[in-house]
């Protein structure tokens, strides 16, 4: 695609707080703003949004009647990505040459309560027990474990590395280190996933300024080149959350389907990428997304993780910052949190969790229900 710089990430903590959602949107976006020293007078559009935590169009009467034209977006797990590609358009399409991206969330203790309406269900299948997420997560992970051979001690290292990695991110939520032995004794929840393996429903925002080249020229700092940003939705096959049948036969994956399209738009390979952030719902994602992004080969996870390969020092450091398992899910914020991580990471500005070398190539990955898929490729 033409070329889009990233000039501007901000970040609120995640996890629990008094502030509200809004709050920790005016908070990043102010924060981005001043990363990039762009004024918001100076904003052509923007594009935000929030599962839980109100309308991002009305973050103006904070951050300044300007006029600025400000779009909505909500698409679950995808809705920063979606955004994300939004602004993109906008700049690419002349519409802008400076453009504003923002996700946050503020969502209450416990589960989160999908309607069966909102998804294209029948009430019956939410009365009879159907839109609990985590029995989905299960039988995926325990349909892949089984043909691929994972063993339940992988997944625990996954979390393992996560809460390692959350506690050198200051602005996680998760910030206590966890065994394996731990995360394999907190409780089933649905087999082979326990208590610890799985991320909670939390809040924080992040965002992001975008420019065109010319005006990164003029303004300086420290740009990141946004190489692709695309969002799938799933094809015919796929085993998603909420799907009440699956077809016989070899699976689609909407993930697959979002990373093979982002890779061909930056023109770059897996093979290239330094750092990564990959969705961790729990830590059976973060195993089959390794693959379906095209890092590795069904199956070969199991060595790639027990080597330490996924380690933040290791040849694939995954969810440097800690995931979802350690930051908690604000549904909107999620994707964006992503981006801000490898932003931070190839300027080289991550801190006690930095890639060694200062890597050169990252790549962001999304997955939400049911069946949409947001991924980035970024480079310096």
């Amino acid at each position: 695609m033409d070329e889009v710089l990233i000039v501007g990430a901000g970040i609120s903590r995640f996890g629990r707080s008094d502030a509200t959602g809004r709050r920790h949107a005016v908070d990043a976006v102010r924060t981005a703003l001043a990363d990039a020293g762009v004024p918001w007078s100076r904003v052509g559009a923007a594009f935000g949004g929030s599962d839980a935590a109100g309308l991002a169009d009305t973050l103006v009467a904070e951050l300044g009647l300007t006029g600025v034209p400000f779009v909505n977006v909500k698409n679950g797990c995808a809705t920063g990505g979606s955004a994300l590609v939004s602004a993109v358009n906008a700049i690419r399409s002349g519409m802008t040459d400076v453009a504003v991206v923002v996700g946050f969330d503020k969502h209450p203790r416990g589960a989160f309560d999908p309607r069966p309406q909102d998804w294209g269900l029948d009430e019956a299948y939410g009365r009879d027990g159907l839109m609990v997420t985590t029995q989905f997560f299960g039988m995926k992970i325990q349909r892949y474990v089984h043909d691929h051979g994972i063993t339940p001690r992988t997944l625990a290292l996954v979390a393992e590395k996560a809460y390692r990695n959350g506690s050198l991110n200051p602005g996680a939520w998760r910030r206590t280190k966890l065994s394996a032995d731990e995360i394999l004794d907190s409780g089933m929840v649905n087999d082979p996933l326990t208590r610890y393996m799985f991320c909670s429903p939390g809040e924080g925002a992040a965002a992001l300024v975008l420019c065109s080249p010319r005006l990164a020229r003029s303004i300086g700092g420290d740009p990141v080149t946004l190489r692709a940003a695309v969002v799938r939705s799933r094809r015919f096959g796929s085993f998603e959350v909420f799907s009440p049948w699956i077809p016989a036969g070899a699976l689609t994956s909407v993930s697959r389907d979002a990373a093979t399209a982002a890779f061909e738009a930056a023109g770059i390979g897996p093979d290239e990428v330094g750092v990564c952030q990959l969705q961790d719902t729990e830590s059976g994602a973060e195993v089959m997304h390794m693959a379906e992004c095209g890092f590795c080969a069904d199956g070969e996870q199991e060595q790639w993780i027990r080597s330490g390969a996924t380690e933040i020092g290791g040849a694939l450091p995954v969810n440097t910052d800690g995931g979802c398992i350690a930051n908690g899910e604000p549904i909107g914020a999620s994707g964006l949190r992503q981006v801000h991580e490898v932003v931070q990471q190839l300027r080289g500005r991550a801190g006690d969790r930095q890639v060694p070398g200062r890597p050169s190539v990252g790549f962001t990955h999304v997955y939400g229900a049911p069946g949409v898929s947001a991924c980035t490729v970024l480079a310096r």
